[in-house]
């Protein structure tokens, strides 16, 4: 019987992972508004680091996949967000591949924003999901057995269903119902976290713009 090639995991370009850093001169704090005169925050640049970050790190841990419904960590893989009030529901979240571009699932009307506002994301691949809001819907609803189904899917659809899914933090019936749909689950929660250690020159001028703000403020 002939061995099943291993998935190819999508390149990442030296380039995406270049933090560019500028040391020869202080980090700056530029105006919040993008200007043609100027280069401040490279948004793009932003994402296509973050994201070459995360698969970095994910081909090296053994995973096929990461699922993180931690908001800090679908932004830094998706670069999408709704709002605060979203921080603690698990009612968002994120599935990137080793050999595919991010998924999210968000609130409807979200995910057609997306599709409208966020090229980064291909626009087949920001869906409409609610499962659970902490325990608001009772996992009788089916929910979370119909989305661990379509997350199975994809894992089969871009060659890693064989390999194990790190996850971040979740509700637990959810995990229960990705096991129950055969899906090797494991820890992801460092994964993420070694992505997001080596911050680019784009972050570093964004938390001086937040710091600047705040000095601002105690200024007055």
């Amino acid at each position: 019987m002939a061995r099943k090639s291993a998935p190819t995991a999508r390149p990442v370009v030296p380039e995406d992972v270049d933090p560019r850093h500028r040391w020869d001169r202080p980090l700056q704090a530029p105006g919040h508004m993008q200007v043609d005169f100027e280069e401040r925050v490279d948004f793009r640049r932003l994402h296509a680091y973050r994201l070459g970050r995360a698969r970095q790190a994910l081909a090296g841990s053994g995973l096929g996949a990461v699922l993180v419904f931690d908001q800090y960590n679908i932004r830094y893989l998706s670069g999408t967000v709704i709002g605060e009030w979203a921080r603690d529901k698990l009612t968002r979240w994120c599935l990137l591949t080793g050999t595919g571009e991010p998924w999210v699932w968000d609130f409807g009307s979200a995910a057609r924003h997306h599709r409208l506002y966020a090229p980064q994301i291909p626009a087949k691949q920001s869906l409409a999901g609610m499962v659970g809001m902490r325990g608001a819907v009772s996992p009788k609803a089916g929910l979370f057995k119909k989305a661990a189904l379509e997350i199975r899917d994809i894992l089969a659809a871009e060659g890693v269903a064989d390999m194990p899914l790190g996850i971040d933090v979740v509700e637990p019936p959810f995990l229960f119902a990705l096991q129950d749909a055969g899906v090797e689950v494991r820890d992801g929660q460092q994964v993420m976290l070694e992505a997001r250690m080596l911050k680019s020159q784009d972050e570093l001028t964004l938390l001086n713009m937040a710091a600047a703000m705040v000095d601002g403020v105690y200024q007055d």
